[in-house]
């Protein structure tokens, strides 16, 4: 019986590193949905209304491609060997990934909906708050890869980067606000980059919920 249990518990363990590799697979999507993102925002800086068109329809081509690795998974996950409070983990920090591509897309959405280009100090705080999701989503893709070698410090030290570009991002989001407030804009465009401004927040928030997950699963891992 002992045996048994042991080879159970390899068959998990190689399941979870599965699921680990298609996480990683998942976060390049994400990785490049957030890239796609920042080309649209630089476009939009730059008035450049085709490129900007263009790379939101790649934002959105990339948080579809990142929902169909995120269904496998959790198929995967439905089907597997895991014990349910390593499932329960496992099937969270999926779930929490995937929003992190669906809060990028719904930005991207709101940033097509803006066509008349807001004031420059606008402008460029909306940019400055997508470099902050830039280089958060870069430290996670940067700590699953260490996840995924067993590199557990590694991916800690990543988590607790992330962290701090949160704290970063909660600051940007304040000056981008004030921003808005001072200018006088008509009321389509003030909600709009209102919302966007929620919208980039709300992406760095959910790359934080994913990195607060990595930490769990790498101390389990221990």
């Amino acid at each position: 019986m002992k045996e048994i249990r042991n080879i159970l518990g390899w068959l998990a363990m190689e399941e979870e590193h599965s699921i680990i590799k298609d996480a990683l697979k998942h976060v390049e999507e994400t990785y490049k949905t957030v890239i796609s993102f920042s080309e649209a925002v630089r476009a939009f800086a730059q008035g450049d209304t085709n490129g900007k068109s263009i790379a939101i329809e790649k934002v959105r081509e990339g948080e579809h491609q990142a929902d169909l690795l995120r269904s496998k998974m959790v198929k995967e996950l439905s089907e597997g060997l895991l014990m349910p409070p390593d499932r329960e983990d496992l099937m969270h920090f999926v779930k929490t990934l995937d929003k992190i591509a669906d809060w990028t897309n719904g930005a991207a959405r709101l940033l097509g909906f803006i066509e008349a280009k807001p004031p420059e100090n606008i402008v460029k705080n909306i940019s400055s708050a997508t470099e902050l999701i830039s280089a958060s989503v870069s430290k996670l893709r940067e700590a699953i890869q260490a996840l995924a070698k067993s590199d557990l410090k590694t991916a800690l030290s990543d988590c607790e980067e992330i962290d701090k570009l949160e704290h970063e991002a909660d600051d940007q989001k304040k000056v981008l606000i004030g921003a808005i407030i001072h200018e006088k804009l008509e009321p389509t465009i003030l909600l709009l980059t209102y919302q966007l401004a929620e919208y980039l927040e709300g992406v760095t928030d959910k790359i934080e919920d994913a990195a607060d997950l990595i930490k769990v699963l790498a101390i389990k891992s221990k």
